[in-house]
């Protein structure tokens, strides 16, 4: 079994309670599906949950090179340089990254109001980035656009290999053909 689910902001990557952080367990009624990778608590968008570990690994594990795309909302008017540099890949405390598909990006007609919103200030602009990448280090967008200048106010993964979100509501899930 393959589910989409399109986890919310602040929603713990897991079924466990931890103190009064919303979890999985609120959105995930199949039984035995885990995670096949993580989404940050601070994060949104597409998450897969699968009950075979065999697709779990495919989906998962860097040999296998899945794209991951997101939509970024970064704090200031993001520069071509910026992407440029991204494009590239980008020197964090852990090493260098690999180059990462990156572009300018609008924001989608389609996208949710998130809940708190993302601080608004007024003297200072922000824009949308959609970036691709095949590794998968922890925080990795968040410290690749925080490197060129840009960090990253909100964080949404639209897509996973051949799978995407395609109008899934926040909180919902949809069962996939794996």
């Amino acid at each position: 079994m393959l589910i989409a689910l399109n986890k919310p902001f602040n929603v713990l990557c897991q079924f466990t309670r931890e103190g009064d952080k919303r979890t999985l367990a609120e959105f995930v009624q199949q039984k035995n599906v885990y995670p096949a990778g993580r989404l940050d608590y601070d994060s949104e968008g597409l998450l897969l949950l699968t009950d075979d570990g065999g697709l779990a690994h495919r989906l998962t594990d860097p040999r296998h090179k899945q794209p991951k795309t997101y939509l970024v909302q970064v704090d200031g008017a993001a520069t071509d340089e910026a992407v440029q540099a991204l494009r590239r890949g980008v020197v964090l405390n852990d090493g260098p990254t690999q180059p990462a598909g990156a572009e300018h990006a609008v924001e989608p007609d389609w996208l949710w109001p998130r809940d708190p919103p993302v601080r608004f200030r007024k003297a200072i602009p922000t824009s949308w980035l959609s970036i691709t990448l095949r590794e998968g280090r922890n925080r990795q967008v968040r410290r690749m656009t925080a490197a060129v200048g840009f960090p990253t106010l909100r964080l949404i993964r639209v897509s996973v290999g051949g799978y995407a979100l395609d109008g899934l509501p926040p909180g919902e899930t949809r069962v996939l053909a794996p």
